[in-house]
């Protein structure tokens, strides 16, 4: 991915600013690249020398999105249910065992 130069040069009041500008296919690889590896937004702006909210505008002007779309949802649903399940197990074991010590003791 290849950025192009800062090409045009803005003058203030206090001093001049350089902005830059980026090819339209580097904005698309750049919105391609954070989508397919699920990396964190910010981590992906780092990587690339732009700041965060740049490439968030940058992928909702290709995508119609701000947030990374993951590409598969039925895996993460079934990771999630599995996960779930676990939990639930582990609640009602938990609630057993609370029963349990919380009878008062009988006497033999």
């Amino acid at each position: 991915m290849n950025k192009s130069k800062p090409t045009q040069t803005k003058a203030s009041a206090l001093g001049s600013t350089q902005v830059k500008h980026y090819d339209p296919a580097f904005k698309r690889q750049a919105v391609e690249h954070w989508i397919k590896t699920g990396k964190a937004g910010t981590r992906i702006a780092a990587e690339l020398g732009i700041s965060y909210p740049t490439l968030k505008d940058w992928k909702r002007r290709y995508t119609g999105d701000a947030l990374p779309v993951r590409q598969d949802l039925a895996a993460e649903n079934r990771a999630l249910k599995a996960e779930l399940a676990r939990v639930r197990q582990q609640r009602d074991i938990l609630k057993k065992t609370l029963g349990i010590f919380a009878q008062p003791p009988t006497a033999l």
